[in-house]
């Protein structure tokens, strides 16, 4: 009797270990992600441009030594995101807080990322300080088809006078033959008090969601990341209110936004820069529902993350744990940025035929 109960015992796990390796599926992983790059700025007085109050134009010395640092740090953050999963430095990359496309050619031509062949989507825009926001794509992985920089066009509530600030860009391409949609952000600033600037910010979410409807209106099933510092938390109106984006997959239909930083803001407490003692999640990369979908027959969303390094922190003092800044009290500190960067993830499963 015992002979038979093994022998029962012994077939149903060998059953069991049948349909597990019948069931073990291969995955290729992918990232996308967003960093705020911090004052990247060259070391040329552009006299259009109210380039002179950047940090580094306001060095009296070593501009060129410290460029160069700044450059090969960025270079440093860029190149380790997303690697300890994908293996590589993100396929695509969302940047804000850079001068010119000189500054980002200089940015992928580093060493660390050279071998990479970053591709650039950068268009001027009519920021006073010439802050821009640029996409970076690995040329081997995303094909863009199309690009378009989207103005904003807001006003001061006192003074009426028009604000001019970033443009959002809008990269349309296939990264590994799937299409996606991409805009980059970088919403206006809570110069003056969030409350007086929070309208500022609800028009940038406006234009965003008017961005999002129009691919949607196209193609329901639109494969679409908004990212930025959007120099509001995910619980602010206009990510909650605005643009109605979801802290729970389950309650995204179709035409919805998910936001996986809102869980992470409110139940964690986690930020991505910090002042006066508090944290805050500017952050952010949100996608359409069609991202969340169970066939990974094409990329999909996975996870979501923010790049807080132990290197990219403060170690000691009045700022411990804070990202670790290039510039402070005039002066470059060899450190990064002021902000994490953010990513997610994407997978899709890896066909034996495509092997």
């Amino acid at each position: 009797m015992k002979s038979i109960k093994l022998l029962f015992v012994l077939l149903a796990f060998l059953s069991i270990t049948h349909v597990s390796a019948q069931e073990k599926k291969r995955f290729k992983i992918h990232t996308v992600a967003f960093y705020n790059l911090e004052n990247l700025f060259d070391t040329i007085n552009d006299p259009t441009k109210y380039d002179e109050a950047s940090p580094i134009m306001e060095m009296n010395a070593n501009r060129g030594e410290v460029y160069k640092k700044k450059v090969k740090n960025m270079a440093r953050v860029v190149a380790n995101i997303g690697s300890d999963m994908a293996k590589n430095a993100p396929a695509i990359i969302g940047v804000c807080e850079i001068e010119n496309r000189q500054v980002l050619e200089d940015l992928v031509n580093d060493p660390l990322l050279l071998g990479k062949d970053y591709g650039i989507i950068h268009y001027e825009g009519p920021d006073r300080r010439s802050i821009d926001v640029a996409l970076l794509y690995q040329k081997a992985l995303f094909q863009p088809i199309d690009s378009k920089s989207h103005e904003l066009v807001i006003y001061d509530d006192l003074t009426r006078n028009r604000v001019y600030t970033r443009d959002q860009l809008l990269v349309s391409g296939k990264l590994d033959g799937d299409l996606i949609h991409v805009i980059v952000n970088h919403w206006p600033s809570r110069s003056g008090g969030e409350a007086r600037s929070r309208s500022k910010r609800v028009g940038a979410a406006k234009l965003n969601k008017r961005i999002i409807d129009s691919l949607q209106s196209i193609d329901p099933y639109a494969k679409i990341f908004t990212m930025g510092d959007l120099n509001d938390d995910p619980t602010n109106d206009s990510v909650k209110e605005v643009l109605k984006a979801k802290k729970e997959k389950e309650d995204v239909g179709l035409k919805g936004i998910y936001n996986p930083f809102e869980k992470m803001f409110t139940e964690k407490g986690y930020g991505t820069t910090a002042y006066r003692d508090a944290w805050s999640l500017f952050d952010q990369i949100m996608v359409t529902q069609p991202l969340l979908e169970d066939d990974y027959s094409s990329f999909r969303y996975w996870k979501a993350g923010i790049y807080n390094k132990a290197y990219l922190s403060n170690k000691r003092g009045r700022y411990e744990g804070y990202p670790f800044r290039s510039f402070a009290d005039g002066g470059f500190t060899d450190g990064y940025s002021d902000h994490f960067p953010v990513y997610v993830y994407l997978i899709k499963e890896v066909k034996d035929s495509e092997e």
